[in-house]
Order: structure tokens, then C-alpha cells, then sequence
């Protein structure tokens, strides 16, 4: 008998090989490693695996619709996978068998027991979902076989899982820019193979209204078309390309069934009283001042929204979201909230004569009153109100709960008032910000947010007691598309990153480990890319920008820092400290490093040294971020003084401010010999790009 045997290892899996009597079969054992991590993995020792063939059969139980399309799922997994076609069948069977058992007794609905011997496999659920979770387990363990000639198997051992939150998200944008509807099912997959069962649909926004309204056709008919799209903001230059698209309601449904049957639920998102701009274009008499309105080109927080004194917006409202429960039978309605320009309120007669009639005494209780309002409607209906944590402003509606995106704080505000919470701050969840250097990056709206920072997140802040931590509902990603036009750079902004969330919303935060999940991840994307998806290549990452990784030492550390023109209290990285404490910034200039200047004189500091010192080079770092409004500056001045009042001008450097390179980041530096108590530095913007200037060390040596 030849027993010379050809197999491939692919990276992560296992290859076995089994003799037999008549001839040698080579079987790839796959991997329970998978994303996210299980709670609890016990494998079989010196056990041979279970083996899948051409008489294996995936039972479940009889008239059983959900689990006989679970199965059926598997089946094609198995088959994607492997080349293996296994059956389906509610008929019992002895061995060779992966079967699928629901046992309501259990803990944890969402949770499941895998048990896996030679003989079977026996998959127990919670519930139905519980049981699914499970074979996307069994999914992302199988091994990637192409040739059909290699047999796959499953180690022996027990999987014992269970969610971490119930609440685990993912939300896209289509306002700013369309999906249709078969790359929604693809990306519904995905999350579905990651055990993310919440499709958050961003449906409206000021550039698109993209849900078909029967009682207000204009919405789609005006309302989902734009002239062109804006590609460059300091010049307001744009493509001259007409971008359309609208999904009608069979479309929307469509996509609720395909989610359903994924045991995911799709939450509809109609903002408002913000980002209006495309119903007030479609529907000028909803808006303060009637117009007219056109859909915005161009992107940002803009001033036109509903009006709040009108009680025709209100009946909009109420007839808009009396469709979309129609259609979406989620618990939740996301209704926004968020970033509601209100200046026109002030001055528009019917929303002052709605304060006046209910007692309001701003415009923020304007918006909660409106929010009120809408939140009755929604219970009424037996559904629950969902908006960002702008709708805590005025007062929260009773039983809302709030998704904070701008950092913790309104998330600990709901749950400390006895409200839910959805965490998804933008430092950690956008998912729209560079995920490496910049510069080797597709445009994207700023920041700097890498695979680790994303893992590194937990939802539940330490501030919390035991009782409000189990107000946090969960954990969403998100992902805007001002700068993301395509399928494929949707895909590439996402993953791994949403990866990572999705360990965190399902894992024990005591089970998460960087150093493994980051070797999870480079199999994960391997995989993803075998399958023809489009991710970020996380093993050419390059990382953190190299200056932030270690603390710089120089003649005027700690020293004192006196500011001739202020740093913006946006920006202030650690105050007037922060170019002296031998910290340098990352990729970002929001990272709490990067101080950032927008006065007149931009830049201008004056260092003590506290004596006469010799000095022998001066050095700051700039950045250029174009899409952000971040210049290098154009003029740098570094002199030196012994009494701080008279200044010695040692280098003064005119430079060409390019928009040519978006991204840059540059250290300007006199070199010399020179010898002074004072150090002062000098950066200035020029006339044509105004703009930002950020520096984060002025290092003196």
C-alpha cells in the first residue's frame, strides 16, 4: 500500500490523516478558534475528529420551519466550504449525524452546546437562534477545501456559548450614499456569521430619502435624487454626478425576511427633526420658512429642519412612521435626534408659539417635546423609541433608550435615569476613520482608528453600578458613507474592525486577549478574501505612527509653556502641558495628543527654560489632513530670548501649502547653535488655506 499521502495545511488548521484497510484518505481537521470567541472551549484529547462525508445528514426536529431552514443553511456551508454535499432530514439517525436539539430549559436563549464526538455531532440551543449561533460555528471552524479531494472533520471536544449583550449592532448609512439590495444581503451574511443580530438602516438623511412613503410619493419621486456629490471641501468642487436610489417596500420587506431568517432584526432609522433637508425638499411646507429646499450636495449639520410648531409635520411624522411599522416589526424605531440645527425655531412664529403654548423654555425642549410626542405614537403601537443621545436634551422621553455616539456620557445619563443604553462613541465605533496610517489609506473623514483601539473597548464604563450595568443594552458599529461610494470600500472600511465588535458584544470581557484575537483576525481576513470579499489586509498593517510609541526626552521637558495666541478648547490635548510632556501624537489629531490652533496667529508659544541654556535644535511636528481643513503651515518663526521679551529670530521658513498630498505629517526644525533662556515658536497659516494647525511636542535639544 503506498502510504505516501498529499495534503495541504492551510494556516490554522490542522491536517489528519486516517488509514484505513483499502486505501488512505487525508482529512483536514478545521478550528474552533473562531470570531467571536466562544466562552468556553474543551477539546478532546488524542480523540479522532468527527468527519464530514457524503453519508453525513444534518437532523432536526419535525415541523420545525426554523430549524429546518437552519439546517438547510448548513448544509450549504458545508458545501461552500468543503465541495461535501451532506442531507437534511427530521429522521433520526445513529451516527454520522449533526443534530440540531432545542432545549428551552437552558440559561441563555441566544446560547448553545456544541458536543462533538467521532461519531456525531449534537448541537443544543436555548432557542432557535441559540441553535443557529451554533452553526456559524461550525461555519467559520470548517476548513476552506477547493479540490473536493480532501475530506473535512470537526475536533472533538464541547463549545459551551452564550451572548455577552443582547443587543449587538451594526448600522449603515444609505442616505449619503445607495446599497442596493443584494449587497445588503451580503453584508447581512457577514454579520450573521459574526453573530450580530441587530441591522441598524440609516434610511434618511439630508442627501437621500431612500424608503418608499406611499401617502407622500414626492419623498422618493424629489427626495432620493441629488445633482451631485461634493469631492473636494476647500474648493467646494463636485462630480457632476446625478446619484439616485430609493428601496420600495416590497424591497424593504424583502430584506426584514432574508434578516429574520439569520435571526437578525432589521431597526429602521427616519431622522429627524434633523437631517431633513431631502423631506423638506420634497415637502417645503414642513419647514419653517417653506423654502425653497433642494437635496444637499455637499455634507455636514445644516440649519433647515421639520418644524416643531407645525402641526402638519407632526401628522407627517405619524403617518411616515405608521408605514415603516408596516414594514419593520422591530421592537425599536430609530427616529434620530441627533445634530438638529434649531436656529430657525428661534424666529419662526409656529414653533415659538408652541413654547409659549406649552410652556417651553428653549428650543432643546422644543425637540424633547416633539420627541414626546412621537415616542406616544410609537407605544401606542407597541413599539419602542430608539435615538441618539442628543434626545436626552430638554428632558428624555419616558421610555426611550438612547444610543450615545458622542462619547459615554449619554449612555451613563439614560441608564443612571433608569433608561437603556446602546453604547457606540464614535472613538471607538465609527467605523468611517483610517484604520492605518493615513497616508497609505482611501480618503475617509478623519481620525485614526485602529483593529486594537476597537477591541480594546468596554461598553460598560467603570463608573457604573452592578444594577446600571444591566441598563447597557449593547454595543453598534457604524459606518458613514460621505466618503465610501462602493461595496468594496464599504467591505474594506468594515472589516476586521466590526470583528472586533462583535467579540466584544458577544464575548466575557475576562476571555478577551489582544495577542489571540489579533491571530483570530489575520485567519479571519484570509478567509474573508478566499471568499472573494474586500478587507483590510491586516497583515501589511503598518500601526501607530512611530513617534507616539515612546515617550521623547529633551531640554524642555516639563517646563512651562506660555501661550501668545490660544490652543482651541476643542482641542486642547492636555492643556497648557501638552507641548512639554514628552508625549507625541498618533495618526489623529483627536487622540489627545495633537493640540490644535484655528486664531488668528495660529501657533505661538513661548518655552521657559527656566536658565540660560545652549540649545542646538528646535523641532515641531506638523500635520496636513485636507478633508479635515488641517494645514502644514506656511510660515515658521523660532527665536530665542534671555528675558522673554526680546526675541533673537534664529530661522524664519516660508513653505508651499499643497492640497496636492492629503495627508502629510512633517517636523519643521531649526539646527545651530544658539544659547537663550526663552524659546518661541511660531506657526502660521497662510491666506489661501486657512484652516487648522496641530502640533503635539516642541522638542528642544
Amino acid at each position: 500500500m503506498n502510504k505516501r499521502l498529499l495534503f495541504r495545511l492551510a494556516p490554522g488548521l490542522l491536517a489528519v490523516v486516517l488509514f484505513c484497510a483499502c486505501r488512505p484518505a487525508v482529512i483536514e481537521k478545521g478550528n474552533l478558534d473562531v470570531i467571536p470567541q466562544p466562552q468556553e472551549i474543551v477539546l478532546a484529547q488524542d480523540t479522532t475528529p468527527f468527519v464530514i462525508n457524503h453519508s453525513t445528514t444534518i437532523i432536526y426536529p419535525a415541523a420545525n420551519e426554523k430549524m429546518h431552514r437552519t439546517a438547510d443553511f448548513l448544509a450549504t456551508f458545508i458545501k461552500e466550504m468543503t465541495g461535501t454535499e451532506v442531507r437534511v432530514s427530521d429522521k433520526e439517525k445513529g451516527s454520522n449525524a449533526i443534530i440540531l436539539a432545542v432545549d428551552t430549559t437552558m440559561t441563555h436563549p441566544e446560547g448553545y452546546k456544541l458536543e462533538i464526538t467521532p461519531e456525531k455531532v449534537l448541537l443544543t440551543g436555548g432557542s432557535e437562534a441559540g441553535v443557529f449561533y451554533g452553526t456559524q460555528t461550525i461555519h467559520k471552524a470548517l476548513p476552506i477545501l477547493k479540490d473536493g479531494k480532501v475530506a473535512a472533520a470537526l475536533p472533538a471536544g464541547t463549545v459551551t456559548d452564550f451572548p455577552r449583550f443582547r443587543y449587538r449592532g451594526f448600522m449603515i448609512d444609505v442616505g449619503r450614499h445607495f446599497f442596493p439590495v443584494s449587497y445588503l444581503k451580503q453584508m447581512i451574511d457577514l454579520m450573521a456569521l459574526h453573530n450580530i443580530n441587530y441591522f441598524h438602516w440609516h434610511l434618511t438623511e439630508d442627501q437621500g430619502w431612500r424608503i418608499e412613503i406611499k401617502k407622500y410619493p414626492k419623498l422618493t419621486e424629489i427626495g432620493s435624487r441629488r445633482d451631485s456629490t461634493i469631492i473636494d471641501w476647500e474648493t467646494k468642487k463636485f462630480d457632476g454626478k446625478p446619484h439616485s436610489g430609493f428601496y420600495t417596500q416590497d424591497e424593504a420587506r424583502e430584506i426584514v425576511r432574508y434578516a429574520a431568517d439569520r435571526f437578525i432584526t432589521v431597526v429602521p432609522e427616519i431622522d429627524l427633526p434633523g437631517h431633513t433637508t431631502a423631506a423638506l425638499a420634497s415637502y417645503p411646507e414642513l419647514g419653517c420658512t417653506g423654502g425653497p429646499y433642494k437635496v444637499l450636495c455637499s455634507f455636514g449639520v445644516f440649519s433647515d429642519v421639520l418644524c416643531a410648531g407645525n402641526e402638519q409635520t407632526l401628522q407627517f411624522t405619524k403617518d411616515v412612521l405608521d408605514e415603516i411599522m408596516d414594514i419593520f416589526p422591530s421592537e425599536y424605531i430609530h427616529i434620530g435626534g441627533d445634530e438638529a440645527g434649531k436656529s430657525a425655531w428661534k424666529t419662526c412664529p409656529k414653533c415659538q408659539k408652541r413654547m409659549k403654548d406649552e410652556h417651553l423654555a428653549n428650543v432643546d425642549e422644543l425637540q424633547s417635546y416633539l420627541i414626546h410626542r412621537i415616542e406616544k405614537f410609537l407605544n401606542n403601537h407597541g413599539r419602542h423609541l430608539l435615538g441618539w443621545d442628543e434626545i436626552l436634551q430638554g428632558g428624555i422621553a419616558p421610555n426611550a433608550t438612547v444610543m450615545s455616539w458622542r462619547g459615554e456620557e449619554g449612555g451613563i445619563a439614560a441608564v443612571t435615569s433608569g433608561h437603556r443604553a446602546i453604547m457606540t462613541p464614535g472613538a471607538y465605533c465609527y467605523l468611517d476613520s483610517y484604520q492605518d496610517a493615513p497616508y497609505s489609506q482611501p480618503e475617509a473623514i478623519g481620525g485614526y482608528l485602529p483593529l486594537k483601539k476597537v477591541y480594546s473597548y468596554n461598553p460598560v464604563p467603570a463608573s457604573l453600578t452592578a444594577e446600571q450595568a444591566k441598563l447597557v443594552y449593547g454595543v453598534q458599529g457604524n459606518l458613514w458613507v460621505e466618503y465610501i461610494p462602493t461595496p468594496e470600500h464599504v467591505e474594506y472600511m468594515i472589516y476586521p474592525r466590526i470583528l472586533a465588535l462583535a467579540e466584544t458584544a458577544w464575548s466575557a470581557p475576562e476571555r478577551k486577549s489582544w495577542p489571540d484575537f489579533h491571530a483570530r483576525a489575520l485567519s479571519a481576513v484570509a478567509d474573508l478574501q478566499a471568499k472573494g470579499y474586500h478587507p483590510f489586509d491586516l497583515s501589511k498593517e503598518i500601526g501607530s505612527r512611530p513617534e507616539s510609541l515612546q515617550p521623547v526626552s529633551h531640554l524642555a521637558l516639563g517646563k512651562k509653556v506660555t501661550y501668545n495666541s490660544s490652543y482651541s478648547p476643542h482641542y486642547p490635548a492636555q492643556g497648557n502641558t501638552a507641548l512639554t510632556d514628552g508625549i507625541r501624537g498618533d495618526w489623529t489629531y483627536g487622540d489627545g495628543s495633537w493640540q490644535g490652533f484655528i486664531s488668528d496667529n495660529r501657533l505661538d508659544v513661548t518655552i521657559d527654560m527656566e536658565k540660560e541654556t545652549p540649545i542646538h535644535s528646535v523641532t515641531a511636528a506638523f500635520m496636513q489632513v485636507v478633508g479635515a481643513e488641517v494645514f502644514l503651515p506656511e510660515t515658521v518663526i523660532i527665536s530665542i530670548s534671555d528675558d522673554g521679551i526680546n526675541f533673537t529670530e534664529l530661522q524664519k521658513q516660508h513653505f508651499e501649502v499643497s492640497k496636492e498630498t492629503p495627508i502629510r505629517f512633517t517636523d519643521i526644525s531649526w539646527q545651530g547653535e544658539a544659547k537663550g533662556r526663552y524659546v518661541r515658536y511660531q506657526a502660521q497659516a497662510g491666506s489661501e488655506f486657512g484652516g487648522w494647525i496641530f502640533t503635539d511636542e516642541i522638542i528642544v535639544k
